[in-house]
């Protein structure tokens, strides 16, 4: 159980930074900075709390083999010299996900059908049979990656993406994924010191992992399993321990505020936030940001404003503009950040932007911005910031994240354990009864 090995953990392109720290938090080893990656080295525990604790981590991946292959013959030579038996038998069903860079290797869908084809073979060879493919979970879940004619071969460890936390019940169009809000919030350096505000909320998902973020609560509490619980050396107890920790788990003393125009978001948000149990610290009011007012307490703004595509560019641009005027006029001595994806809605807000930061929302190359609104001299506001911070220790934005545009593209519980891992309830303030086949996972809604 304590030998280490490789261990590579999947997030978007502007989070590796974030997703490096989460890592050193947990305990990993060895981590080094990819494009879209971060390697580590870790035992059977570290995969385990990988794929419970990080917020910023889309897919924990274990490494079988590294190799050159200059073509797709090369590969299948490669992948069926590996000892399937090992990892797998001719009973199991296994699935292959390619992802290529390479000028030699042109077609992902070619790749992962060579790949097939060697693990196939190689049991056909060996015991006369040949494991089955399935695509939608399956006992093995593969992935082969390609970057000219490096390759690396590795198991899935978590089989469905892990942005799919499990409290989302419902969803408005384009919602933003779990992981890049928890990205974006942890980028701004809030930890939970101040109130925090987001008055175009959509379906909820910032609340929600502000929520989480502020009671450090892990987001694998939702999750109805992981594809390493059907591995041959899977063991219960041990991912029982992780999943029965909540030491690190921590009170919240302030206020999240969401707001939205749309009677059917705030509806879609109520029935999230009930899912995710976290009702008691979200404030949710149907309300537009025309009517948006001060803030009695110091707090943190964070919006994804819409981009564009279901409203006209003269609509779009009015909407930056009076987003501008109520920071202008509404958020004075505050820190509101805004992703986008137009510079023409970013001009349109008419503040200077004290911070971009590039990100990737799906295929879109966004930006994040940070805007410092003050009353008075910004001298003296900075000073008044400084102090405050220092004296109480509130929310302090991360200068190590701040960067510019450099690339372009692309405890246990055994007295009240209901189920094999046991009854985190505790940590939430109500619950729904469960509603699948895995209670654990959902004792943690809410009553309505």
């Amino acid at each position: 159980m304590n030998d280490k090995f490789e261990i590579i953990a999947k997030t978007f392109q502007g989070l590796e930074q974030v997703l490096a720290e989460e890592l050193s938090e947990i305990g990993a080893e060895n981590i080094q900075k990819g494009l879209r990656m971060v390697s580590f080295e870790g035992d059977k525990e570290m995969l385990y709390k990988a794929n419970f604790c990080l917020r910023t981590a889309l897919r924990i991946l274990k490494p079988i083999k590294h190799f050159i292959a200059k073509d797709a013959d090369e590969v299948y030579e490669q992948i069926k010299a590996i000892d399937w038996e090992e990892y797998m038998t001719n009973k199991n069903t296994f699935a292959i996900d390619a992802v290529v860079n390479s000028d030699e290797f042109r077609h992902s869908k070619f790749v992962a059908y060579r790949v097939k084809d060697a693990i196939a073979d190689h049991f056909k060879e060996k015991t006369g049979e040949r494991p089955s493919v399935r695509i939608n979970n399956p006992d093995v879940a593969l992935n082969i990656h390609i970057a000219q004619t490096s390759c690396t071969l590795s198991l899935d460890s978590s089989g469905e993406s892990l942005h799919r936390r499990g409290y989302r019940q419902e969803a408005v169009e384009a919602p933003l994924n779990e992981v890049l809000a928890a990205g974006i919030i942890k980028l701004t350096g809030w930890n939970g010191e101040c109130d925090f505000i987001d008055p175009m909320c959509g379906s909820g998902t910032f609340p929600i992992e502000a929520a989480l973020i502020a009671r450090n609560i892990a987001p694998g509490v939702f999750r109805q399993g992981y594809a390493f619980e059907k591995w041959s050396d899977f063991d219960q107890e041990l991912f029982e321990q992780v999943y029965n920790d909540d030491s690190k788990e921590k009170e919240f003393e302030h206020k999240i505020y969401a707001y939205d125009n749309s009677p059917h978001a705030i509806a879609i948000a109520t029935n999230n936030i009930k899912a995710a149990g976290v009702s008691k610290y979200i404030n949710l009011k149907l309300q537009p940001f025309q009517q948006f007012q001060q803030p009695s307490e110091k707090a943190i703004l964070i919006t994804n404003p819409p981009y564009g595509e279901r409203i006209s560019s003269n609509d779009l641009l009015g909407l930056y503009k009076m987003i501008g005027e109520r920071l202008k006029h509404a958020f004075i001595n505050g820190a509101a950040w805004i992703l986008s994806y137009h510079d023409e809605c970013f001009a349109q807000i008419g503040l200077k932007p004290s911070e971009k930061i590039p990100l990737f929302n799906g295929p879109l190359e966004c930006e994040l911005h940070e805007y410092e609104i003050f009353d008075g001299k910004y001298k003296d506001y900075k000073t008044d910031k400084d102090n405050s911070e220092e004296s109480n220790n509130r929310y302090a934005p991360r200068k190590e994240f701040r960067v510019r545009r450099e690339y372009q593209g692309g405890r246990d519980r055994k007295d009240n354990r209901s189920s094999r891992y046991g009854n985190r309830d505790s940590r939430f303030d109500d619950r729904k009864q469960p509603i699948s086949k895995y209670p654990r996972r959902h004792e943690n809604k809410e009553s309505d």
